[in-house]
């Protein structure tokens, strides 16, 4: 397993190729006071041992996928010069090395042409898709799955743009006939497609949504912030592949490079299809973009300064694993599938102990253990979760609403809570048979 210190003497002969480049310049060394530094780093790696092991297998929790070797000391690299990506006098390489990065993702999206950029995360790059939405289609309502992130909501409050949430199948995906009856009112603007819900990784039916709305003469903005890099993979249900290969006709996508792209926090990216609506994003700025006549990330983009070595990071971590599929990373991608698959198959194989509750479409598995009613069931999953934790297995815990994916149960309150895992390492499937034997151990 990488640890934290796997890679420092690469990261050491790194920054003295990059010493170099400015060895011309007059010595100018601030003082590194090691006997100050010591004690507050020790005290810091001392506080943040108060973490759950998010790189280790036994984590099979949230959402937390650990950086590649490559991105880490890549960032840790660039934090060096410390570039700013809003604009070229801020950041020239790193802002060469953005738009290369955000290129190849666009054309794994199958686009020739785009228009997009690197974001804080997925919640910003949801706020500028929905922002030029906004703007195309004033007055006009977004329409997402009640599934959908609930950032959708908040943004189109924040933009001030009229929103309303589609009733969703019992796969947890959007209803194609609920959103008809909605799009025939001839109000809809843009409909927001999730390619891999947070809760259960449920995948919007694309191929039916996008010529739908097309009739109706609504945009597609796609949120696949989680699952976007599945385009990659070729193990995917044939229902969860037929909505990626749609992903070409759709208008803009959101998708987190800090997910499945293997990099730190925060690295979202979106892009558009049609690099014209680049011109709302204009502005007047008396004392930025002088240093080139070439574009300026900053022009493109909402955010102002934005880090540089999230863009060196992806860039490095691309180039090491290129986004083609049946590459490295698509092939990562695949073992997580399959993790998903037998953790499932396992479940339905002791239903004496457990309920299944969706089949996975992606890498996330939702289940709960048995019971007869609502609140027992979810008694029993939080214990299950202490117990597991105190195994040194993490897991995650989601609550459901829909009465349709257990009838039989007594539904005695509202929600349902149960258990959840992402298994987004590729070490997941090695793993499985001991985290089946400790998930077993928690009961």
């Amino acid at each position: 397993m990488f640890t934290s210190q796997s890679g420092l003497e690469l990261l050491q002969e790194a920054l003295q190729h990059l010493d170099q480049g400015f060895a011309h310049l007059p010595e100018a060394q601030v003082a590194l006071e090691q006997e100050r530094l010591r004690p507050i780093l020790l005290e810091v790696a001392q506080r943040m041992r108060d973490n759950y092991p998010y790189a280790h297998p036994l984590y099979a929790g949230q959402m937390l996928k650990p950086p590649h070797p490559i991105a880490r000391l890549a960032y840790a690299l660039a934090q060096f010069v410390n570039p700013n990506n809003h604009a070229l006098d801020g950041g020239r390489a790193s802002s060469e090395l953005e738009k290369e990065a955000v290129a190849e993702i666009a054309q794994m999206l199958g686009w020739s042409t785009h228009l997009g950029h690197l974001t804080s995360g997925g919640t910003f790059a949801n706020l500028e898709g929905l922002w030029i939405a906004g703007r195309l289609h004033p007055g006009r309502r977004i329409l997402a799955s009640e599934q959908a992130h609930y950032t959708h909501q908040r943004i189109c409050s924040v933009l001030q743009i009229p929103f309303t949430a589609v009733a969703s199948d019992e796969q947890a995906r959007m209803d194609v006939a609920a959103l008809r009856h909605h799009l025939e009112q001839g109000d809809v603007g843009t409909v927001v497609v999730t390619l891999g819900t947070s809760s259960v990784g449920a995948v919007d039916p694309l191929e039916q949504i996008l010529p739908l709305a097309r009739q109706h003469g609504a945009r597609v903005h796609v949120d696949a912030a989680y699952g976007g890099y599945f385009r990659l993979a070729t193990q995917l249900h044939p229902t969860a592949a037929a909505a990626f290969a749609a992903v070409p006709g759709v208008d803009s996508l959101a998708i987190d490079p800090h997910k499945h792209g293997l990099q730190p926090y925060g690295c979202g990216c979106i892009l558009f299809r049609d690099p014209a609506v680049g011109h709302f994003y204009r502005h007047d700025s008396p004392y930025t973009y002088f240093s080139s006549d070439q574009l300026h990330l900053g022009e493109i983009s909402l955010e102002c300064s934005r880090a540089g070595a999230s863009a060196v990071a992806l860039w490095a971590t691309q180039r090491m694993m290129p986004l083609v599929v049946g590459g490295e990373l698509g092939s990562r991608l695949d073992l997580g599938l399959a993790a998903a698959q037998d953790l499932y198959a396992w479940l339905r194989q002791r239903p004496q102990h457990w309920q299944t509750l969706y089949a996975p479409s992606l890498d996330i598995v939702v289940w709960a253990p048995q019971g007869t009613s609502a609140s027992q069931v979810s008694d029993h999953s939080q214990q299950i979760f202490e117990r597991a934790a105190q195994l040194d297995l993490h897991l995650a815990l989601t609550q459901v609403s829909d009465r349709r994916v257990w009838p039989q149960l007594n539904w005695d309150q509202p929600r349902l809570t149960c258990l959840r895992s992402c298994l987004m390492k590729p070490e997941h499937q090695q793993w499985l048979p001991e985290i089946c034997r400790r998930l077993e151990s928690a009961l």
